[in-house]
C-alpha cells in the first residue's frame, strides 16, 4: 500500500493491485474515502470521514494530482489514462 501523500491527518494511498480509472484511497482517524482523480475528480465513497475532511480530501486531491497520476504510473506501470 504506498503513501502518497501524508498531510492534515489525512492518508492518501493506493493498494498494489489497482484497476482504472485512476484512483485513491484516503483515511484519517474517523473513516476512509475513495476518489476517483482521473479523468476528473469525484467522490467515489465515504465510509465515515466526516465532511469536513471528504471536503478537505477532495481539495488535496486536486492540488495533487498531477504527482498522484505520476506515482500511480510509477507503481503500476504507464497505463492508457485516455480510457
Amino acid at each position: 500500500m504506498p503513501t502518497i501523500i501524508n498531510i492534515f491527518g489525512l492518508r492518501f494511498f493506493f493498494y498494489s493491485e489497482e484497476h482504472l480509472p485512476i484512483h485513491v484511497h484516503v483515511v484519517d482517524g474517523d473513516g476512509r474515502v475513495k476518489i476517483q482523480i482521473y479523468p476528473e475528480i469525484k467522490l467515489v465513497s465515504n465510509e465515515g470521514m466526516k465532511p469536513r475532511n471528504v471536503k478537505r480530501a477532495l481539495q488535496l486531491a486536486e492540488m495533487y494530482q498531477e504527482e498522484i497520476i505520476n506515482k500511480w504510473e510509477e507503481y503500476h506501470g504507464k497505463k492508457n489514462t485516455e480510457d
